[in-house]
This record gives C-alpha cells, structure tokens and sequence, in this order.
C-alpha cells in the first residue's frame, strides 16, 4: 500500500568527484539528515556558468529525508561541499511504499 503525503523529498546534489560525494553522504547520514543516498557516478553535466556554457563529468547524489529537514541539508551541503554554488534541489515525494517512508521517519527525526 502507497503513503499519500508530501513530508518527504528527494533531493539531488551533483559533486566533482565519486570521493566528495561518498564523503558528503555518510555525513548527511551519520548527521541524520538523510535516510538514503544513491550515489550515480559518471554524469555529464551541461549547463551555463560565468558568463559561458561548461560541460563537467560529476557525480549525482540522490537523497531522501523529510521535507521539513531540508532547510538544515541544504546549509549543511552548503558548508561541506567543494562547490561554491552546490546544486540543491528538492522534489516533493507525493507517494510511497509505507514502509520505505517510515524509513525515512524513523532515521531522520522532525525539525524541533
């Protein structure tokens, strides 16, 4: 049976090596910020930066953990990243398996 509800988000953040993003996902873990990090290494990435079109071979992070947690992620990757403009980007989760969810709920407690 699927959970209907929007506490949650998945959360994508690139990194310039397979290295930096192991390293920033056993912190968002260990710190209790996310349940779960996929880690997808050899991305290309795209896109428009200082004024001209770049093209980057990155790692992807995918990351689950409840929406009201993602402000502190955010900062969080903020301070630890090599980057000086991560990419954070959060995606609402409008369904899941229940017990998936709970997951998410049981490792990484609500914002206080």
């Amino acid at each position: 049976m699927e959970k209907m509800m929007e506490e949650h988000v998945v959360v994508y953040v690139t990194a310039g090596s397979e290295q930096e993003a192991e390293t920033l996902s056993h912190g968002l873990v260990t710190e209790k910020l996310a349940f779960c990090v996929n880690v997808v290494p050899a991305i290309k990435s795209y896109y428009h930066w200082d004024g001209k079109m770049n093209v980057d071979a990155e790692v992807l992070m995918i990351i689950k953990t409840r929406r009201d947690r993602f402000d502190e992620l955010k900062q969080w990757v903020s301070e630890h990243h090599s980057y000086d403009v991560p990419e954070v980007i959060a995606l609402p989760v409008v369904a899941g398996l229940d017990a998936y969810l709970q997951g998410i709920d049981d490792w990484v407690p609500p914002k206080k």
